[in-house]
């Protein structure tokens, strides 16, 4: 039921409109002037405020500056178009001249109180996708697949779903689990993260799980596990695909049970730990294979993420750059640098196989080795350019589409013609000069290329005898 304020200085237009709004199921609030609204009620909780213009001591307008996001419908028996403008120009929701029809009057009333509802819900929903879309500190980049996983974060962090990010190497899958941990009720407890593929087989179940004094030969005194040292907190365990598969169960039953027993202890003792995971491999292949318990996987697949790799981030890869430029560059203690317009296309063009640590890598060599000069050149960078990102194909099995015509006296689309000079060129061009012969950018080049499936060649140049 939406309440509204009527704000009218005649008794009887006051109460009519009283008991016509409350026969249609609006709850009723009465005031003679603006001072005795405002002395009475709140009237920011109203729904609307329905005000005549001409009242005793201020005007029914001042209620607009008073009455926040509260909708304000302006009465008047001065019916002219100069006081209806002048209302609306400052603020209220509409104007309504008396004497009023009552049809009128319960259509304008619907009409000003569904479209505040529908302000404050697009308000709300707007509100809602910029809290669930907002950045995420460590983490940089604005296209539209970071902005989905920054919302994705948001929504599970703050429960104890366990989560499984994939992505490839280098995409900074721990900084998704630091971001998971910080925004969670665990934030106050600890972090630990561990990499089960830089740990040896034989040692991965003593440090995940810790053992007794004398369980193995080494083992002087007892230690407790990484496990146990989460517990509270957050446990991040990257490349879980390595994960031997006797240690596998011990992990399957710390997520099953809440309990943990290092090796060699006859007693199991709680722990309360949250799992995020994270692999570049694929579990459910490797479950079919036996390499991976398939209980586990269904285990700790209960919400996913993936990380995008570089390649798919658009202009975030030139955020990234420059954010890495200042970082290295206030580490040496020097201005900072920028990258000239040919290293913002090497950078914008090359595909980035190893993705965040690899451009983190060339940004911090040529910051070293850049001299005299306040510009990183494409050169320093030392990026090749012409490297193969994918397997390359055997020629004769590239994918041929029915748009590339066999017949060369047909018709040709501006995308037929663009593949096949590729085709029939890129043995004997660089990747420059057949940009240049189609006059794109490198860029536009790559671009053409993922699209129609013709990977990259190293130009074999052709030397007169």
């Amino acid at each position: 039921m939406s309440h509204i304020l009527i704000v009218e200085d005649e008794a009887i237009i006051r109460t009519a409109l009283r008991k016509l709004l409350e026969r249609h199921r609006y709850k009723i609030s009465e005031a003679g002037s603006v001072r005795e609204a405002t002395a009475k009620f709140r009237i920011t909780d109203m729904d609307l405020i329905i005000s005549d213009l001409r009242l005793p001591g201020a005007p029914g307008t001042d209620l607009l500056k008073l009455a926040g996001d509260v909708p304000v419908l302006i009465m008047t028996s001065y019916a002219s178009l100069r006081s209806a403008v002048d209302s609306m120009r400052m603020g209220a929701a509409d104007y309504i001249a008396k004497p009023f029809d009552h049809d009128e009057m319960l259509a304008t009333v619907r009409r000003v109180i569904g479209k505040a509802e529908q302000h404050r819900a697009a308000g709300a929903a707007a509100a809602d996708s910029k809290a669930e879309g907002r950045a995420i500190a460590g983490m940089i980049g604005d296209s539209p697949v970071m902005r989905d996983l920054y919302a994705r974060i948001h929504k599970v962090a703050p429960t104890d779903a366990t989560v499984l990010v994939h992505g490839e190497t280098g995409t900074g899958k721990e900084l998704v689990a630091r971001a998971i941990h910080e925004e969670s009720k665990r934030n106050g407890k600890p972090l630990i993260s561990v990499n089960c593929a830089a740990i040896p087989e034989t040692l991965i179940e003593a440090e995940l799980f810790g053992h007794e004094k004398g369980a193995f030969t080494g083992a002087q005194t007892a230690r407790e596990g990484l496990v146990a040292a989460a517990d509270g907190g957050t446990l991040f365990l990257d490349e879980i695909g390595e994960l031997p598969l006797e240690a596998q169960a011990r992990l399957l039953r710390v997520l099953q049970e809440g309990e943990v027993r290092p090796i060699g202890a006859i007693e199991s003792r709680k722990v309360n730990v949250r799992l995020v995971a994270a692999t570049h491999r694929n579990l459910r292949q490797l479950a079919a294979e036996r390499k991976f318990r398939e209980d586990l996987y269904y285990r700790i697949n209960v919400v996913q993420m993936t990380l995008p790799p570089l390649r798919e981030r658009g202009k975030d890869v030139l955020s990234i750059s420059e954010s890495l430029l200042e970082k290295f560059c206030a580490k040496i203690s020097r201005q900072t640098l920028k990258l000239s317009p040919e290293a913002i296309q090497a950078v914008t063009t090359y595909t980035w196989p190893g993705n965040v640590r690899e451009l983190e890598n060339a940004i911090q060599r040529a910051v070293i080795l850049t001299e005299d000069t306040d510009e990183i050149d494409h050169r320093t960078l030392d990026i090749d350019l012409d490297l193969v990102p994918i397997d390359e194909a055997d020629p004769e099995r590239l994918p041929r589409t029915n748009s590339l015509h066999a017949d060369p006296r047909e018709d040709l689309s501006l995308e037929d013609y663009f593949a096949r000079f590729v085709l029939e060129h890129q043995e004997t061009m660089s990747e420059t000069e057949l940009a240049k012969k189609l006059g794109v950018s490198r860029k536009c080049l790559w671009e053409r290329r993922q699209k129609l499936g013709i990977p990259r060649k190293k130009a074999r140049r052709v030397t007169e005898a």
